[in-house]
């Protein structure tokens, strides 16, 4: 592999006015969710119940490090844990504390604890069929990294099911790259196999959150080395060729070939800061991507420095030429652009929390909180649109104006919205949005064909 390919992916390691008299003096508050949060990032109807279990994949291949020079594999059992997230009974329980050690080599090892809003192992619902929704994690992320994101959506009627890849650990730096490979040529693997598990079992009348799922419509949400594997499991193979590839052994890449030729049931797919577009990473050709005939939604930062927004997450984009597609950009964002927002002052380390672990989950410009509101209210509208064929919804992702900044909404003097957000008659402004609040966002679309 050459240097630029390795220090490019070590990069990813660690990033993991309007006039005076409309101005809102008293602040909106919506119970459990900030006021400035736009119309459908507020949670749904569904209390979420959730639980964790384990998936076991045999017969899948890995290696060591000797292996990436000799081109050696070996044989194993992949058992992966899978968080489940669905529309669930009301429960009188407390809702549930998540919790994640980050422990990178040459750092104190430092425990997340955080509490989200649904309940543990709560009874599902009795009656309904909901979509499956996917969910895969960036490089050295795990599960519950997106909790947020996933009791959203299951809050509005999905089954989400949200796997722990479990990334080699990194005991020392030089474990980096023989840990990166080993992601390479699993991602997309992980993300089918788990996908083919759930729909057998949701198929064989097994009770619980399985018995909820529509098998006919399923979506797949990836970050990062998640969203690499997503594009690939929705039908954008590889191209094997790429010196990205130069240290994985050409026969653990042999299963991501077969895989690549069967169609995974996939209806949709949202990829947050899609790894391996980059010039000197891209891991596709543009006609590979092109295949990809599902709707897609891209989140970006105009200067992810991870995936380089400019040369790959645009390109990316602008050769999905088989999808409908949108592309959500959050301007001067890096590559952090999902993720739980976390209080690192309420940790026992308090101030010396190590930058290393604020870079890796937080935004430079953005409040992660700022960004979860939004994501939640786009890959809302998306899912609704695509899985469930709600038409309505496309006036939420067909904006007005591709920079959000353009947008107008009209009041008379002294006229207080309150936190109104816009609608219909609002044609000019960012739909679900607050007047004045629609900032800072891009929104571009093209059709298949285009």
């Amino acid at each position: 592999m050459k240097k630029r390919h390795i220090a490019l992916a070590a990069l990813a390691l660690v990033s993991v006015g309007g006039a005076t008299a409309a101005y809102v003096a008293t602040p909106t508050v919506h119970e459990g969710t900030p006021g400035e949060t736009p119309e459908l990032g507020r949670m749904g109807d569904y209390a979420v119940g959730t639980q964790e279990m384990a998936f076991a994949m045999p017969d899948r291949l890995t290696f060591g490090k000797l292996d990436m020079a000799t081109g050696g594999t070996e044989s194993e059992t992949r058992t992966l844990q899978v968080r489940m997230y669905y529309p669930a009974a009301e429960s009188g329980a407390e809702p549930i504390t998540y919790s994640h050690t980050m422990d990178p080599p040459d750092m104190e090892p430092i425990t997340f604890e955080y509490t989200g809003s649904a309940f543990a192992d709560a009874a599902p619902v009795e009656e309904g069929q909901f979509p499956l929704v996917i969910m895969s994690h960036g490089f050295n992320g795990w599960s519950t990294q997106f909790s947020n994101l996933a009791e959203h959506i299951a809050s509005r009627g999905y089954v989400v099911a949200s796997i722990d890849h479990a990334d080699m650990k990194l005991e020392r730096a030089s474990d980096f790259l023989h840990s990166f490979a080993r992601v390479l040529a699993s991602r997309s693997l992980d993300q089918r196999q788990v996908l083919a598990q759930i729909v057998e079992r949701a198929g064989s009348e097994e009770a619980g959150a399985f018995s909820l799922i529509d098998t006919e419509n399923i979506g797949l949400i990836g970050y990062s080395m998640g969203g690499y594997g997503a594009l690939a499991s929705a039908g954008g193979d590889y191209d094997y060729e790429s010196g990205t590839f130069d240290a994985v052994p050409t026969d653990a890449l042999a299963p991501v070939r077969a895989a690549a030729s069967e169609d995974a049931g996939i209806d949709a797919v949202v990829a947050f800061a899609p790894w391996g577009g980059q010039p000197d990473n891209r891991v596709w050709s543009a006609g590979g991507l092109g295949d990809i005939a599902i709707p897609v939604l891209l989140v970006a930062g105009s200067e992810d420095d991870v995936s380089n927004y400019g040369e790959g997450i645009r390109w990316i984009f602008d050769s999905l030429t088989g999808a409908d597609r949108y592309m959500l950009v959050y301007r001067d964002a890096r590559h952090n652009v999902v993720g739980n927002d976390l209080d690192f002052a309420t940790l026992d380390s308090g101030a010396g929390v190590p930058f290393r672990a604020i870079e890796f989950m937080n935004e430079p410009v953005w409040r992660q909180d700022r960004i979860n509101g939004i994501n939640q209210h786009f890959v809302a509208s998306f899912l609704d649109r695509t899985l469930k064929g709600d038409k309505s919804m496309a006036s939420y992702l067909d904006v007005p104006t591709v920079n959000a900044n353009d947008g107008t909404w009209e009041v008379s003097f002294g006229e207080q919205l309150n936190g109104k957000m816009a609608g219909e008659e609002q044609p000019d402004h960012w739909r679900g949005f607050q007047r004045r609040w629609a900032l800072g966002l891009e929104m571009h679309s093209k059709a298949a064909g285009e």
